[in-house]
């Protein structure tokens, strides 16, 4: 088999937006019961030859590990342990790992009747892979390569025979390359100019759990972030495997951010020392800041201070309420398919909706936008109509459009609807006040000792275990 072998853990758990209606994700909604059996699975290179859709949803591929999951109408998701046992689930606690080679797809199928709605992935620096939906909407693929050692969140919606929108959320992670197992940090985001609320993240190599202060405090000590320029900053552990930095408030405009590892010969915990990372450099464009006051129907979008633009929107109405707080611009779409039963509504129904959307700007993984809605312009400034997402005029869309770039804050008061939470669904770091960002740095209480160099790492460590993500 060529490439390195990595090793993936899958963590079932609730598919995102359950508990309200806005935004894009799969809701429970009061649907009936339903479920769909989705194969999910790695493909190995079996002599240069690659395994067909039908033959891998037979489970007729050599070479083939696969795991079957059941999605709900509910978003909580379960694990059928036996792909040959159908009809028992076993708790989402339960997880398998999927050897693979590096270059291998990532392959979810419908395993009976249904229809997949949608299928997203991104890794643990808020980055898209690339996939491809099947035209009959059986089977998704990614269309770039995962990468080893990283972190990724699927979701994915799809529908029941009887058109039941059900969904499930899955986390997992690939193994380091099987040459080097020591730990090591991946920075995001990736080198170039973002807005001042970019988030530095580390995605580890390997977890350090959070019953290890003092390698957690080591770590921190290792991981360096610099600005010109200078801020008062700290890393936050969003789990055992993954960390976010941030200044006390947004970077300032023009600033230069360095990111670098210490962590080469080091020895962060009991027979685990750290290896060579890449070090990170990007820069922060002008200090974009759009705040929309929901109750106002009315966005101001200022620069470096000084207001530009204010645009009159219309944000989700009752049942569909847009989140309140900070968001951060994770990526731009000139064009996006939204359809209505993404969100739990029936089609049919007076509220369905199957439209092109253009010039949108997201701002959370479950499907909230800020987008052109021309079918809305009589009430934007007037009233609240959107199922959600941030809605304006075309003209003023393009210009948001191309005026932000990713890491501008995009802020919402008033709308009445959930707070935007600080992890899971975006970048929602800056709704944490500066005391409880500092409650999730291992620096805060922990005593440590100074970093120590390892001598020698050949026989310090055998081949890394995956865990599963918290």
């Amino acid at each position: 088999m060529a490439g390195a072998v990595v090793g993936v853990v899958f963590v079932v758990a609730a598919a995102p937006q359950t508990a309200s209606r806005s935004g894009d994700g799969p809701q429970a909604g009061g649907a009936p019961a339903g479920s769909v059996e989705l194969l999910v699975g790695r493909v190995l290179d079996d002599g240069g030859r690659r395994c067909s859709m039908d033959a891998f949803r037979a489970g007729l591929c050599g070479g083939l590990e696969e795991q079957l999951v059941r999605a709900t109408a509910s978003g909580a998701g379960s694990v059928v342990r036996d792909p040959s046992s159908r009809g028992a689930a076993r708790a989402a606690a339960h997880t398998v790992v999927l050897p693979t080679d590096a270059a291998g797809p990532l392959e979810i199928a419908l395993a009976g009747p249904g229809l997949l709605t949608y299928v997203t992935v991104h890794d643990g620096h808020g980055r898209y892979v690339a996939g491809a939906l099947g035209a009959r909407g059986h089977h998704w693929s990614n269309t770039e390569p995962l990468r080893a050692g990283e972190t990724y969140t699927v979701r994915v919606g799809a529908q029941d025979a009887a058109g039941t929108p059900v969904g499930v959320t899955m986390a997992f992670r690939t193994a380091a390359t099987a040459q080097d197992d020591r730990l090591t940090a991946e920075f995001g985001p990736r080198p170039g100019t973002y807005g001042a609320g970019q988030i530095v993240t580390a995605s580890l190599s390997r977890p350090v759990p959070a019953t290890d202060p003092a390698a957690r405090a080591r770590l921190e000590r290792a991981l360096q972030v610099t600005s010109e320029p200078a801020v008062e900053g700290a890393w936050h552990w969003v789990d055992d495997s993954t960390l976010h930095y941030r200044p006390r408030t947004y970077w300032p405009a023009h600033a230069v951010v360095h990111v670098v590892s210490g962590l080469d010969g080091v020895e962060v915990g009991e027979r685990q020392y750290g290896g060579p990372s890449e070090s990170l450099r990007f820069t922060i464009g002008d200090r974009i800041e759009a705040v929309t006051d929901a109750a106002a129907h009315e966005m101001t979008v200022r620069r470096n201070g000084r207001t530009v633009r204010t645009i009159p929107v219309t944000t989700g109405k009752a049942g569909f309420l847009t989140r309140s707080g900070i968001k951060v611009v994770l990526g731009k779409e000139r064009k996006v398919r939204m359809r209505g039963d993404t969100v739990g509504i029936k089609r049919g129904t007076s509220e369905f909706y199957d439209l092109p959307v253009f010039y949108a700007t997201r701002v959370t993984w479950s499907g909230e936008y800020v987008h052109a809605a021309p079918w809305s312009v009589d009430a934007q400034g007037e009233e609240n109509v959107s199922h959600g997402c941030t809605g304006m005029s075309t003209a003023d869309a393009a210009w948001f459009f191309d005026t932000v770039r990713e890491g501008d804050v995009v802020s919402v008061v008033n709308s009445g609807g959930e707070p935007m939470a600080p992890f899971a669904n975006g970048f929602g770091d800056w709704n944490l006040d500066w005391d409880a960002w500092l409650a999730g740095s291992a620096l805060g209480a922990a005593t440590d000792a100074p970093l120590a160099s390892a001598s020698a790492l050949a026989s310090a460590h055998g081949p890394s275990r995956l865990v599963p993500l918290t």
